[in-house]
Formats: structure tokens, sequence, C-alpha cells
């Protein structure tokens, strides 16, 4: 089951404020104390416009309150801390940068729990000791019905914890290394990558390194899914960071405003490849702008079946 009609998202109580992770996200612009109130506010408003949307297209959206304290600057990125599987997993992960451990809240795992069947909980974030950091589906692109996982290595994302949670959940690892137009790390793979049902979204000149290159093209053509490429640039505007979505009127790929614009009618064209696939966007300039992250990371994705 690639696809779910569940999303899980969290609106920000405190977005971008004095965040860590501008140190090794390119994508992000450092919050000033003057501006925190004014950008704040636009992101909470970016934030219910995308729920109203989503809900509006069919999709079931679960919406968790931020808390005020302690402050969380990236709690609107929920998919970096946790994710759920349709065997009734649920995975809780080990995250690079210390403010970003506060986000795993047990209130929510509880309710999880509580709602939802849950065979087997893995607390991964026991390797942050080892400095082994692997931050979800963030850092894993997941082929679910090849059970193949793709990942950008970076320091929040190690090789031996990737091949750790291949060995836990009897996936097969593919990984690689990418870079941005300005030659920095990527820090997350779902920035240049997107796995749908029949397509898949990716920044091949990202990577760099010939023989990592051709594995991954290998792996990719060997799913049968149609490869859709992107540009560098198209990367900077999220093109990447999209997810397919089941609605109650079909699958439908989401994605923000600018990661739309960038595409050209070629790439849209090949998106909306089935019949009755569509591509629904939004504009979430503010949280792309100061967070660093756009549609895709804002969505914890909810595999488990209800009790």
């Amino acid at each position: 089951m690639q696809t779910t009609h569940h999303l899980l998202m969290v609106r920000p109580a405190n977005f971008a404020r004095a965040s860590e992770t501008v140190a090794d996200n390119s994508f992000q612009e450092v919050v000033s104390n003057e501006s925190f109130g004014s950008i704040g506010d636009r992101a909470v408003e970016e934030f219910d416009r995308f729920v109203d949307l989503l809900r509006t297209a069919g999709v079931e959206v679960t919406v968790i309150e931020d808390t005020a304290s302690p402050v969380k600057p990236d709690a609107v990125f929920p998919n970096n801390w946790f994710s759920t599987h349709p065997d009734g997993t649920l995975v809780t992960y080990p995250t690079y940068w210390p403010q970003r451990r506060l986000e795993r809240r047990e209130d929510v795992v509880e309710m999880l729990k509580s709602r939802y069947r849950v065979d087997r909980h893995l607390d991964l974030s026991v390797w942050e000791a080892e400095d082994c950091f692997l931050e979800s589906t963030g850092s894993l692109l997941l082929d679910r019905d090849r059970k193949v996982a793709y990942a950008c290595l970076s320091q929040r994302c190690t090789r031996e914890a990737v091949h750790d949670w291949c060995e836990l959940m009897d996936y097969q690892p593919i990984t690689f290394h990418a870079y941005d137009a300005r030659g920095a790390v990527i820090y997350h793979t779902n920035v240049m990558m997107a796995i749908g049902t029949t397509h898949v979204i990716v920044c091949l000149d990202a990577v760099t390194d010939a023989e990592e290159k051709s594995k991954l093209t290998e792996s990719l053509l060997l799913s049968g899914k149609r490869i859709v490429g992107l540009s560098l640039e198209q990367v900077d505007q999220f093109a990447g960071n999209a997810l397919e979505v089941k609605t109650t009127e079909g699958p439908a790929w989401i994605m923000s405003t600018a990661a739309f614009t960038s595409l050209d009618d070629a790439q849209r064209d090949a998106l909306m490849e089935p019949e009755n696939m569509r591509i629904v966007h939004t504009d979430l300039s503010t949280i792309e702008r100061y967070g660093g992250g756009s549609a895709r990371c804002m969505l914890g994705e909810i595999y488990l079946e209800t009790r």
C-alpha cells in the first residue's frame, strides 16, 4: 500500500523561532526576533489553508496542536519524527538537532496507540546516543510495494541507521549523496525525490557520484514507475517535496504552489497521466522560506487500522 487517505499535521505555536536547523538547511532563512510574530502568524494562516484544502479535496486530516512550551520551531514538520506502517508498526526516530527531539511527543504516541492498532512500537531514539540519525520519511523515501528504502546521506541520515532500519523493517536500502544548486548537502531525501503509485519525481542531477547515480537510476527503472525528472532549480522550489495521497475523488499529488508553478507542462501532464489523478497545491511561501521545508514535510502519513 503505497499511499494513504489519512494524514496527521501539527499546527505550529513557535514557527521558526530560534531554529537550530538553519545551520545545515540551505533552503531555510533565519527569522529575526523583530519579525517572529508576523512570520509566525503567516505560517499558521498557511497551515490552516492547507488543512482546509486537503479536507475539501477528500483527505482525512488529524490536526495536533503544538504546545507553546517547550519551544519547537520545526514542529510543523512531523514527518521527521514518526512513521506508521500497514502491518501495525509505529516507529519513532533519532533526530540530529537536539531541539527537534522535543517534537517527539508521548501524548501523540499514546493517542495513536489508543485510536489505532499498533502491534509494534520501534523507539529508535536511543540511537542518538550512538550518533546514528534517521529522520523518518524525511530521510527515507519508501517504495512500500517493493520494500525498497532510498536515503540521501547527511548528518541527519547516517548509513548505519539506514541499514539497521531496513533490517528491522525488511527493506532493501539504496543510499547515495546528493547536493543542491549551491553545492550544499541536501539535508533530507524528500526534498529531491517523491515516490507515488505509478510515478517517481526525482532530481538525478543532485547525485554527483556516477556509481551512486547509476545504482539509484537502475533501482527506479526496475520499479516500473515512470520517472519525472527535476532540475536543481526546481528542487529549490520544492518540486521534489510532494506526496501522493488517496482522496474520496481518487489519487492526488499534494505540493506547494511554488512547486507546482516550477513544473513545466510536460511534467504536469506526466504526473496526471492516470485519468483520475489530480495535483492539489497551496501557497506555503512563508513556511518554505523560514522553515526550509514544504508540503510533504508537513504531512505525517497514517497507515494504521482504526481500533
